[in-house]
């Protein structure tokens, strides 16, 4: 499902970060047609009060992983998507230009599925192979203060090898 919101990855800036993420559109439902509409520039802000206040944002991410377990790639690994925002890992701003970026359909409030972390971790294992991945991160963890995702509801314990 391509997205727009992406661009080219600097020159020789190899991807070693992978952050997880978490989103729900409308805030705190699931299984609505608002993530993909907004990662694809498609959101109706009549749909819904809260898709006023995101009117126009442009942001997407690499795959996001359904409440059950189905997986959707919306830019290129080999792409920058605008997923991580103002952010910071170990000294180096712009985590975009070094990063995948993983949304998992979720929320603070609630646990994440089990078919989410099995998809999750399939994932990982194929990035790991492809990429010199050093480690796994939550949004909270490049822009703290900013932002909270995955959340407390994440039980990082269930990643296999989460740097």
């Amino acid at each position: 499902m391509p997205s727009q919101n992406c661009d080219e990855r600097p020159a020789d800036e190899p991807i070693q970060l992978v952050v997880i993420h978490a989103i729900s559109l409308p805030p705190n439902e699931f299984g609505g047609p608002g993530i993909v509409q907004l990662f694809t520039n498609c959101l109706d802000p009549a749909a819904h009060p809260y898709f006023r206040e995101i009117e126009g944002l442009r942001v997407s991410a690499h795959f996001l992983v359904r409440r059950d377990g189905e997986l959707i790639q919306f830019v290129s690994c080999a792409r920058r998507a605008w997923h991580a925002g103002a952010s910071n890992w170990q000294g180096r701003e712009n985590c975009n230009n070094f990063s995948i970026g993983i949304e998992l359909e979720g929320c603070d409030q609630l646990p994440f599925e089990d078919v989410q972390y099995l998809t999750l971790n399939r994932v990982l294992a194929e990035l790991r192979h492809r990429y010199p991945i050093a480690a796994v991160v939550g949004h909270s963890d490049i822009a703290p203060g900013r932002k909270t995702d995955p959340g407390p509801c994440f039980d990082w314990r269930r990643l296999r090898g989460a740097g």
